[in-house]
């Protein structure tokens, strides 16, 4: 049976990105406020998540991911450094600054990888155990990072989106010894490099379960849907959503009289998240409308959708399990207050608790 939580205590600014820890029993939330928040997954019913910890920052955090156990977090943010933070923030410590701040970061347990982008352009490869890492120079600056168990994909300004071997990338880290002189930024070959489907600026990414293609989505209301194999990328897609339409008073005509009825128009959201449903493989897309909804990857067609929850989405995720989709709220600026104070009151962090197939899609007739 499905149910809507909203979990207590959440972040006193802006949401930046959240992740379930790889068992499900913890959520980490980044915020613009200067803390990475961590909520323990309780039996409690009523309220199965509860805030266990907020730690600190020297800035605002822009993205979070878990590390190799569910006491390891890595944080990156205005500050530009790349940090692990460890025993619920106890334990801080920097392990690379870029030269801008860094906006994304993403771990590999499959190889033991840490991956920080910066708008500088650069990618940090790290090698946490040893405290090792590369620069490796993006043919433009990134804007979202996802990998599956063998392969890292960054998408870039003006529409470039390359993938990398992350076998590749540990053997480099190991062969250079990890050097970490900041004259030394080496280039690297991605083991494909590709436009993106989507004509404008990409928002989000995310990988397949199985590790076959990725989803990525733009400013522009659109998702598209790619595969890693050339015969596979011939059903590749793409699709409009988060869109509302809108009626208005006829502009006026040629001699500034006003025509009579309404027109139509179509506000357009940019889709600012993405996740894929860990067995179902459907995902969810989260927009700038406030709304949220699941697709069916193969029958290309949406599953459901979920009311208005909020002002904007800024992140989703799901629970290893599946049971879990959890929904970030912020003010998203498309009503053109960039300017304003953010209202802490519109910050939120939704749980929906899923039914067994409600993110299941449905066979084709």
């Amino acid at each position: 049976m499905s149910a809507q939580y909203h979990i207590p205590d959440p972040p006193s600014d802006a949401i930046s990105s959240l992740r379930f820890s790889p068992s499900g029993t913890k959520l980490a939330v980044s915020s613009w406020d200067r803390t990475v928040s961590i909520y323990l997954h309780t039996p409690d019913a009523d309220q199965p998540f509860v805030r266990e910890t907020g730690i600190q920052c020297r800035a605002p955090v822009l993205d979070v991911c878990w590390g190799p156990d569910e006491e390891t977090l890595f944080a990156v943010g205005l500050d530009q450094d790349v940090r692990v933070l460890k025993n619920a923030g106890d334990e801080q410590e920097v392990l690379s600054t870029h030269e801008a701040a860094a906006n994304k970061v993403i771990y590999s347990h499959e190889h033991g990888l840490l991956i920080s982008t910066s708008w500088d352009g650069i990618m940090h490869v790290h090698r946490p155990a040893s405290k090792q890492y590369v620069r490796v120079k993006l043919p433009t600056k990134p804007f979202a990072l996802s990998l599956t168990s063998t392969r890292l994909v960054v998408a870039m300004a003006k529409r470039k989106l390359s993938v990398y071997e992350l076998q590749s990338l540990s053997m480099l880290v190991d062969q250079t010894g990890g050097s970490s002189d900041r004259e030394d930024v080496l280039e690297v070959a991605p083991w494909q490099q590709r436009e993106s489907s989507l004509k404008f600026q990409t928002r989000a990414l995310t990988c397949m379960p199985d590790g076959t293609g990725f989803a990525t989505s733009s400013i522009e209301g659109r998702v598209g849907v790619e595969w890693f194999d050339p015969e596979a990328q011939k059903n590749s897609y793409a699709f409009r959503c988060h869109r509302q339409t809108q009626t208005s008073p006829a502009p006026a005509n040629a001699d500034g009289a006003t025509e009579q009825g309404e027109t139509e128009v179509d506000l357009i959201y940019p889709v600012n998240a993405l996740a894929f449903h860990p067995t179902h493989g459907s995902f969810a897309t989260g927009g700038g409308d406030g709304a949220v909804a699941l697709w069916d990857t193969q029958m290309k067609r949406r599953i459901r959708q979920y009311g208005k929850l909020g002002p904007s989405v800024a992140a989703v995720d799901f629970s290893s399990d599946g049971k879990f989709l959890a929904i970030g709220i912020s003010p998203g600026f498309e009503d053109g207050f960039e300017e304003k104070e953010p209202d802490p009151t519109q910050v939120k962090i939704v749980l929906r608790q899923l039914a067994e197939n409600e993110a299941k899609g449905k066979a084709a007739k």
